[in-house]
């Protein structure tokens, strides 16, 4: 698997809790479509344990934009910047 594909994925991630938290819903709608190019990206390749990260992460980005979002976002943005470094 391409680290570097997660660590875009996380960063986006982390995009999405900042602008979530700033009210910034046009850009954490951006950055929701960016992760999820990256998501799609990321399951090739992908094995078990990451791939059913990744299956939670598609439906956190389906979510609507709230803080449960944004706490979730964060969690798996730390979750996979561990696993890819």
């Amino acid at each position: 698997m391409d680290k570097q594909i997660l660590q875009s994925l996380a960063s986006d991630l982390k995009r999405i809790t900042l602008s979530i938290q700033r009210n910034s819903f046009s850009s954490a709608d951006r950055f929701n479509q960016e992760a999820e190019r990256w998501l799609e990206q990321s399951f090739a390749g992908a094995d078990r344990s990451t791939e059913k990260l990744l299956e939670k992460i598609a439906l956190v980005l389906k979510e609507k934009n709230d803080l449960k979002k944004a706490e979730d976002c964060l969690m798996y943005s730390v979750l996979l910047q561990n696993r890819s470094s």
